[in-house]
């Protein structure tokens, strides 16, 4: 079983968001700030209903509901690493993101507007 997530060190997500604010994030920042968004949806959203991924980054379970053990979930969201933290800082409404095509989302619960944006 992989290990969970875990959310970073507030400064590290301060000085990560701020350079992405500036335009000038790099790789790890999009990482950290990825992981540790993901870490605090699991704690929000705990369940293995819905599949979350952000490739390259993660991928975690969350929300209840019947329980994904094998082969390819029932119920699945993928987006892109800056789609997911604009998503989680609320710089992004759901319905918009899905509606542009930012956000592919299929199955049920896979509406994450309850646990959006994250603290």
């Amino acid at each position: 079983m992989p290990a969970r997530l875990k959310p970073a060190a507030e400064a590290d997500v301060a000085a990560a968001l701020a350079r992405l604010g500036a335009g000038g994030a790099e790789r790890a920042d999009l990482r950290l700030l990825t992981k540790h968004f993901l870490a605090l949806l699991e704690t929000r959203a705990p369940g293995r209903s819905v599949e979350v991924r952000v490739p390259p980054y993660a991928a975690v379970q969350v929300v209840e509901g019947v329980r994904h053990t094998r082969g390819t979930p029932p119920a699945v969201v993928e987006t892109d690493a800056a789609t997911w933290i604009a998503l989680a800082t609320g710089r992004l409404g759901w319905a918009e993101a899905v509606d542009a095509g930012r956000v592919r989302a299929s199955g049920e619960r896979t509406d994450l507007t309850p646990y959006l944006p994250l603290p």
